[in-house]
């Protein structure tokens, strides 16, 4: 395994963790940046929307992973705010981004979906190394496996599935898929979100199933249940978009 700590420079620590969340969002500027062309708004929109979009995903991702293991931040309050630790839950992030989307839309004076349908595509990509630097943090890992595939974790029993690698895997089918699809002529504004919606709450409902992680009703985990809205609502969402004339 990686050691988590990339460089020790007198007191300061710096960790692989939030050396890679520092990259995904530059690339994911750069990456907004070039699509710009494909929707009705500037590259500096794009650009300066990045400054509201930043600390309001760290913030709702924090929170969110926060609340998905109260009991252990009851008892650890101060780790509340060490995001350099570690532990950021998606669909936190997802309503923080956009909450700040809708706010930063309404000043501007631009449609919602030319917003979103640009800024999923980055953060596909991003998500395809945010979960690897989980990987190389050594958390979030999978449940027990004899498959020969299985990794170890310190300070952890047995072998356990690399899920993180195989949530790096879905977000890069995801990222592929939406890149393509931007670039569709005459394609309903709207359809790229949702669609990224519903394809991440699906197939992140499968790959929990190979995730170390408490489960709350039914067998299923916290994650789990949020998807089935999440993706019920997404489908209701593009089929209305895709049914309406205008």
């Amino acid at each position: 395994m990686i050691d988590p700590v990339l460089v020790n420079i007198g007191p300061i620590t710096i960790k692989w963790y939030g050396l890679i969340m520092a990259l995904g969002f530059l690339a994911g500027i750069f990456i907004a940046t070039k699509l710009t062309k494909y929707r009705d708004i500037s590259k500096t929109d794009i650009q300066d929307f990045f400054i509201y979009l930043i600390p309001s995903a760290i913030i709702g991702a924090r929170l969110g992973h926060i609340i998905s293991i109260p009991n252990y931040y009851l008892q650890n309050p101060i780790e509340m705010i060490a995001v350099w630790h570690g532990g950021m839950a998606f669909q936190g992030g997802l309503l923080g981004a956009v909450i700040a989307a809708l706010i930063f839309c309404k000043k501007r004076k631009i449609e919602f979906y030319d917003l979103a349908d640009i800024l999923v595509v980055p953060l596909a990509f991003a998500l395809i190394f945010g979960r690897i630097a989980n990987l190389i943090n050594q958390e979030l890992y999978g449940r027990l496996t004899n498959l020969p595939w299985g990794i170890s974790i310190r300070d952890v029993e047995g072998k356990r599935h690399p899920s993180q690698i195989y949530e790096s895997l879905k977000n890069l089918i995801i990222f592929i898929t939406l890149y393509n699809m931007i670039k569709i002529k005459h394609l309903k504004k709207g359809v790229v979100f949702w669609s990224f919606v519903a394809i991440y709450s699906i197939l992140r409902f499968f790959v929990e199933f190979f995730r170390d992680w408490d489960t709350i009703y039914y067998s299923l985990t916290l994650s789990q249940l949020i998807s089935i809205p999440m993706a019920i609502l997404a489908i209701i969402m593009l089929n209305k978009i895709t049914k309406c004339k205008t």
